[in-house]
């Protein structure tokens, strides 16, 4: 288990080496400013996987800012002939052995292969490797093409090591909170609702009994989350977490980031296990999925989000910075599952 003295230079090492840390930078910097308070919600409707729920009005949603009932002020039934859902599938060959990326491999290039080649949404391949993240190309609906690519990259999908023979879970956390940073900082200069579908067990949350973090870690990581809750929030874009290992993860780390998904109101009560991958996939409204069948998960995700339903709200006013507030959306229809984010950091 990691102590005090490592975490801090992991923290440094994602303050200020992350490859996204320039945009990071400019989009603290335009929050100093004075904000827009509106709060704006993506909103999907699911009568079960992969089934969207199209056709609702404004007066079928309601929405409770920290258990109030808040005042829907504008709507948009969004679907693909306005705008389609953008996804980016992410193959994390950082978090898992070489067999796995072998069978993750396999499983992606059935779904990018699948109804002829012809994706529902518009898709950009990237995978997250030992040279750090890589975007293959931009976005296609030629599935074919994108799987074409995803064969030309053989050599990054294989199991990282170190010189020692062991790549560690430091180091992994600090990659894979980079990518997720790169990808946050990515979608929010493009329009319309993203989606990262993660191909990942997660990285460690390096939480637990035997981390002490000091305040200032504690100050850092708090400004981490209220970061990537406030940009991929406003920049539209939901994490799916898909866990390729399926039943051969163990129950206990399968769904030990569960402790980890209520926000987080302020540094003293943060942890590292709260930028888990599952954690933000819950938290943006995307889902979490456990599965061998990682095709069948991906198609899934993509059905969910070929519409969905644009709310906003005027939120309280506020004295102070990044208070947090939990949300919830609601639907005067029975038997539907209805996925947005969590909660939101308001501002004066």
């Amino acid at each position: 288990m990691l102590g005090s003295s490592r975490i801090s230079l992991l923290l440094m090492a994602l303050m200020f080496g992350s490859a996204g840390g320039a945009a990071q930078s400019k989009v603290l910097q335009n929050r100093s400013g004075p904000p827009s308070r509106t709060i704006h919600l993506d909103v999907v409707v699911t009568s079960k996987p992969g089934v969207v729920v199209t056709g609702l009005s404004r007066q079928n949603f309601a929405i409770f800012d920290a258990k109030t009932p808040t005042a829907i002020t504008s709507f948009e039934a969004v679907d693909e002939g306005k705008q389609p859902v953008e996804a980016i599938l992410l193959i994390d060959a950082v978090n898992v052995g070489y067999s796995e990326i072998a069978q993750e491999r396999i499983e992606v290039e059935k779904f990018l292969k699948s109804n002829e080649g012809q994706l529902t949404l518009p898709t950009a391949l990237a995978v997250l490797g030992d040279k750090g993240l890589q975007m293959q190309g931009g976005y296609s609906r030629n599935g074919n093409l994108l799987a074409s690519d995803l064969d030309k990259y053989t050599i990054g999908l294989r199991e990282i090591g170190r010189s020692a023979g062991y790549y560690g879970a430091e180091e992994r956390l600090n990659d894979s909170l980079k990518a997720i940073k790169t990808l946050a900082s990515y979608d929010a200069g493009r329009p319309g609702r993203k989606i990262i579908l993660w191909v990942s067990p997660g990285w460690p949350l390096l939480s637990g009994p035997g981390v002490n973090l000091a305040r200032s870690e504690q100050d850092a990581l708090f400004n981490q989350i209220t970061w990537l809750s406030s940009t991929l929030r406003e920049g539209q874009t939901s994490v799916y977490a898909i866990n390729p290992l399926g039943v051969g993860e163990g129950v206990g780390r399968a769904f030990y980031y569960q402790q980890f998904t209520k926000g987080v109101k302020k540094p003293g009560d943060v942890d590292v296990g709260n930028l888990g991958l599952q954690v933000l996939a819950e938290q943006t409204g995307g889902l979490v999925r456990n599965s061998t069948d990682v095709s069948g998960l991906l198609r899934e995700c993509v059905e969910d989000n070929v519409a969905y339903y644009r709310l906003s709200f005027e939120p309280a006013p506020t004295e102070k910075r990044d208070v947090y507030h939990p949300l919830r959306v609601t639907v005067a229809r029975p038997g539907v599952t209805v996925a947005t984010s969590t909660g939101y950091y308001a501002e004066p």
